[in-house]
């Protein structure tokens, strides 16, 4: 019953926090505190694989390695959700970089002929004025 709620609050926490702007450095750094974390815990249930089945049978999960997938799931679930968001963000970014460059390429388009007309405006007048 314990693991239900720390799972369901854990999936809660991770749509919050990715629901919510990354902009900041308030955010990196909540990222970077929560990296730590994990390498931490990591370090340990490596050095101490018996601490995370006694944490597993407090929480009401059978064995450590069920508890690790489910942390692994939660955390599975948070790449996927911050990957499609980055991705949404650069595919907007692409688009409009795409079309400031086709603006830009049609402004000097415009430029080109604009200064093309002039050119040979200016050259006919020149032989205009060389003729008599």
């Amino acid at each position: 019953m314990l693991i239900q709620v720390i799972l369901i609050l854990a999936v809660v926490v991770v749509t919050v926090m990715l629901t919510r702007s990354t902009a900041n450095a308030r955010h990196q750094a909540i990222r970077r505190l929560l990296l730590a974390g994990f390498v931490v815990a990591a370090v340990l249930a490596i050095i101490f694989p018996d601490a995370l089945s006694v944490l597993a049978n407090a929480v009401g999960v059978g064995r450590g390695t069920d508890l690790l997938l489910y942390a692994l799931v939660i955390a599975f679930v948070s790449y996927i959700a911050t990957s499609h968001r980055r991705s949404n963000q650069l595919s907007r970014k692409i688009t409009l970089l795409t079309r400031e460059l086709s603006l830009a390429e049609a402004r000097l388009s415009a430029v080109d002929e604009s200064v093309d007309r002039l050119e040979e405006t200016t050259s006919a007048e020149a032989r205009a004025t060389e003729k008599p």
